[in-house]
């Protein structure tokens, strides 16, 4: 929504998908397991570093690129799926700093 708003007059704009749903659910379990494996083309990497490097990616295509893709809506979508988590279930803020002091690779 947020990314639709900014683009309501906008005759040329168009956004379609559900990757930022993708990035919301994502995000929620990134929360929950910030040590979890995740393979990214085969790579597998913590998901707090892939996080990190997924934002920052999406923070500079959303800004640099020019590929067609609605990067802002990557963006809104983590974010969502991290505020919406902790309201939810906001015993998951407390246990996600926790985690991340404490890694578990096993």
């Amino acid at each position: 929504l947020p990314t639709y708003i900014a683009n309501r007059h906008n005759e040329r704009y168009r956004s379609l998908g559900a990757s930022g749903a993708v990035s919301a659910v994502l995000f929620a379990f990134i929360l929950v397991a910030p040590w979890a494996r995740i393979g990214v083309f085969f790579v597998p990497m913590p998901a707090i570093v892939y996080a990190v490097l997924y934002v920052a990616y999406s923070i500079w295509m959303d800004r640099h690129g020019n590929d067609n893709v609605n990067h802002s809506a990557h963006l809104w979508g983590a974010g969502y799926g991290i505020v919406f988590t902790l309201v939810l279930e906001p015993r998951v803020g407390p246990a996600f700093l926790q985690g991340l002091l404490h890694p578990s690779f096993g």
